[in-house]
């Protein structure tokens, strides 16, 4: 029964999540891309408690692993595609 409930909430979370990126304006993506990193740190630290936690579960243990491995590259993608759009902003003296 927990199984189920689990699954209809990862179902309604992600339904929800792509409503929601789906409505955002194309100018408006990125800053919040930035914003979101800072929520991505928090789900690194909690991969590493939940990834200490576990001793003897080697399933828990891997699940943990692959979500710090994942929210990593989440965070490290978000901040490049960030210093990315401040870069366009800049302006070119070198040229002048």
């Amino acid at each position: 029964m927990n199984l189920i409930l689990l699954l209809f909430i990862f179902t309604l979370a992600a339904f929800l999540g792509f409503e929601l990126i789906a409505k955002v304006p194309s100018q408006l993506h990125t800053p919040l891309m930035s914003g979101s990193n800072a929520i991505s740190g928090i789900t690194i630290v909690g991969a590493i408690i939940a990834t200490g936690a576990t001793k003897n579960d080697n399933i828990a243990t891997a699940i943990g692993f692959a979500a710090l491995v994942l929210a990593t590259i989440n965070v490290v993608g978000g901040y490049l595609v960030t210093n990315r759009m401040l870069a366009m902003f800049k302006s070119k003296k070198e040229g002048k």
